[in-house]
């Protein structure tokens, strides 16, 4: 009877323990606008702690980036520094994965399926992507140190939950950004529970995006 009594009290001290964890976690809202074209969707907004990151927020789990109907799902992505990539094809035609970017060169010649080994993401910067068939298939990564970043969504809107107490920078990114991510960053300070909202604005920078192939129904290739 004791032993269950211990065991009762050392999961509700548990509990208690994660609830009052979980409470003092601050969130952060953030709306990203293009200048003059309302929302903005796809753009990344980032959080790096001033105080630095501890060992636990620099773990980074597997990823991936399919290739579907011959385009980079998702267009946009943001990964932490460290993660393992893998790209899937799921296409009935072969593709080959490159990219010339000072963060990360790499190429995965021409292949169906998964390949066998993933690609290490291993230090922070922009890595664009492209396949050496198919012009048009263009997709943009940003690999960050911190672990505390989301992508807007059609709204403009991004989230970010359970952030510790602290001094933040606050950082947008978009593939069309004209101007450096530090023109456009923002000093926030989050305290237990904080409910904070911050916006953002974007210049866009012209882009020359390739064709698409032809359709099925015209030939393709």
């Amino acid at each position: 009877m004791t032993s269950i009594k211990s065991a009762l009290t050392l999961a509700g001290a548990v509990v208690l323990l994660f609830f009052a964890v979980s409470s003092s976690a601050a969130t952060l809202h953030a709306t990203v606008t293009a200048d003059g074209k309302g929302q903005l969707v796809n753009a990344v907004v980032y959080a790096i702690p001033k105080t630095g990151l501890s060992a636990a927020q620099k773990e980074a789990a597997k990823k991936a980036i399919n290739q579907i109907d011959k385009e980079f799902v998702p267009s946009v992505s943001v990964f932490q520094t460290g993660t393992d990539v893998e790209f899937p094809n799921q296409d009935n035609i072969r593709h080959h994965v490159y990219s010339f970017s000072d963060a990360k060169t790499f190429e995965i010649p021409l292949y169906k399926g998964v390949p066998a080994d993933p690609v290490k993401f291993d230090q922070p910067g922009v890595v664009n992507l492209g396949c050496n068939i198919h012009d048009w298939m263009t997709a943009h990564v940003l690999i960050t140190d911190t672990p505390y970043f989301g992508i807007s969504n059609t709204e403009g809107n991004v989230v970010l939950n359970d952030l510790p107490v602290g001094d933040y920078n606050v950082y947008v990114w978009h593939p069309q950004q004209s101007a450096d991510t530090e023109s456009t960053s923002q000093q926030v300070v989050l305290h237990e529970n904080d409910d904070v909202s911050l916006s953002f604005t974007v210049q866009e920078k012209k882009q020359w995006v390739p064709f698409r192939a032809p359709t099925r129904a015209s030939g393709s290739y």
